[in-house]
């Protein structure tokens, strides 16, 4: 798995429940070091040991951990980067969702040896959507629902979400759009601004 992805979790991990977590979690997995390197590629089965000791240290389903990471990578100031990348997709949350089909894409323009499992929307309304997650990535639509719901948060949109599980090798995120503009969404200016 890429060292980027396992970089997030890492980043997650530390700051919100403690380095000490961490360390705790790559003892157990038995990986011989605490640090991954984001531009490495990393053997598929670490990433999956490390995901395991941290669920079962912290008491947690994977697919809960999996979404709060999630929302980790929208909304934490570390990850201003990524959310910069999501938000280029649309000046409100459905050209965001329409935006989604190209997601694996344009993070391949940035990173062009990170690949990420296909997204494809089905518009079913205008206030009714899934968003299918194509194989790939083990954890991801998970990964995905966290993201969803703090992007909805950021655009400022009302969004209710469920995880309505494997389809045909396919997990599906059904989404039901109530108000799009339901309160004020985060700032964003196209410009990166120093702090």
């Amino acid at each position: 798995m890429h060292g980027l992805i396992n970089s997030a979790i890492q980043s997650f991990v530390c700051a919100t429940y403690g380095r000490a977590c961490w360390l705790r979690a790559t003892e157990a997995a038995g990986l011989g070091f605490a640090e991954f390197e984001a531009m490495l590629v990393y053997e598929e089965g670490l990433s999956s040991r490390v995901l395991d000791a941290l669920c079962a240290d912290l008491k947690r389903p994977k697919s809960e951990f999996l979404e709060d990471l999630g929302t980790y990578l929208v909304s934490h100031p570390n990850m201003e980067g990524l959310r910069r990348l999501l938000r280029f997709g649309g000046v409100t949350y459905v050209e965001f969702l329409h935006s989604l089909d190209d997601l694996s894409d344009r993070v391949r323009l940035a990173v062009s040896d990170l690949d990420l499992p296909a997204l494809e929307l089905c518009e079913l309304s205008p206030s009714e959507y899934e968003l299918k997650c194509h194989p790939g990535l083990p954890g991801y639509s998970s990964v995905m629902v966290g993201v969803l719901r703090a992007m909805a948060d950021d655009y400022g949109a009302l969004v209710m979400l469920s995880h309505d599980g494997d389809r045909d090798g396919v997990e599906v995120i059904s989404m039901s759009l109530f108000e799009s503009a339901f309160s004020e969404g985060r700032r964003f200016d196209l410009g990166a601004r120093k702090q």
